[in-house]
């Protein structure tokens, strides 16, 4: 029996799934961050091997047994990323009919298979995907941190710390995310909390999303003020998708993906009304499989494909 393996990789994590013939789950494996444009190339590589030695143990078979691999990843919409990714896959699974693709077509794929949609992704960064019954495809977001990134937990964090400063600098009394923030981060005190962004915002900025939606749930004017911000960034960047593919009047499914999702109501309702406004026939629901399964499953299909192949977004 050969086998199909799957990669999501993202800004803070590698998730890896192994594919029977049958299209059964096998195995499953996790890493650390794989974004090449984050974590660096020898950093994604290593989180890569890790979560697939995982997800191959996990189905008790042997590497030479992969015969197709698929790797979604953030950063992936870049050609020269997309084929250094690839031939370090080569590398790693000689045998094996290979593809590298941005981390939101595995999450389609997940979602609606082949068929049309539009996948909203938020979790270190955030991206809006879809497809629409023409095939045409559209995406808007995933520019990374300086410039995108609209409502994800990097940006949520980065937002918390600034609207901090600015409370630091006017002398006005402490909020919850000022007394709450430096001690989740293990920080002795705002000098120590700017060394770390300093060093590795990466390292500082996501992590602080989970303290935001507390503070939100807590009545916190400022973390409420960020989550709504939040929610308006993320359904603007699906709601250009919908509007690129024609689908404003169209029934398809919406599916958000990501950590920033599920944490906080607030943002959740807040978001939902937005995308229900401006696509009143969308169906509206969460993942409820890893994009790394989506993927297994883009691999599955290169068995009749004629050559290896490093695929990138527009």
């Amino acid at each position: 029996m050969s086998y199909s393996l799957g990669f999501d990789g993202g800004g803070t994590k590698t998730d890896a799934v192994v594919l029977d013939a049958n299209g059964a789950v096998a195995g499953e494996g996790h890493g650390g961050p794989a974004n090449p444009l984050r974590a660096g190339f020898d950093g994604a590589f290593s989180s890569l091997r890790a979560a697939a030695a995982e997800a191959i143990g996990a189905a008790k078979i042997r590497p030479d047994e992969i015969t197709r691999v698929c790797a979604g990843l953030a950063g992936a919409g870049r050609e020269t990323v997309a084929r250094r990714v690839l031939e370090f896959l080569l590398q790693e699974f000689p045998g094996a009919k290979t593809q590298v693709v941005p981390d939101y077509e595995v999450a389609l794929e997940a979602a609606v298979g082949s068929g049309p949609g539009v996948v909203l992704i938020a979790g270190t960064g955030s991206v809006a995907f879809g497809r629409n019954a023409s095939g045409e495809t559209a995406r808007a977001g995933g520019y990374g941190p300086w410039i995108g990134d609209d409502g994800s937990a990097f940006e949520i964090g980065r937002r918390a710390v600034a609207a901090i400063a600015r409370g630091r600098d006017s002398a006005t009394p402490a909020t919850q995310l000022e007394r709450t923030i430096p001690a989740v981060l293990d920080c002795s005190d705002w000098d120590d909390l700017m060394v770390r962004i300093m060093k590795n915002p990466d390292d500082v900025f996501p992590k602080l999303f989970p303290v935001v939606a507390a503070a939100a749930n807590a009545e916190d004017d400022a973390a409420k003020e960020i989550l709504f911000g939040s929610a308006i960034g993320l359904g603007n960047l699906a709601m250009i998708v919908i509007r690129r593919l024609g689908m404003t009047n169209q029934e398809f499914a919406l599916v958000k993906c990501g950590g920033v999702f599920g944490p906080s109501r607030m943002l959740d309702s807040l978001l939902d009304s937005v995308l229900a406004s401006g696509a009143l026939r969308a169906k509206i629901s969460r993942l409820e499989i890893s994009p790394a399964v989506g993927a297994a499953r883009m691999a599955a299909r290169l068995l009749g494909s004629p050559s290896q192949a490093a695929s990138n977004g527009a």
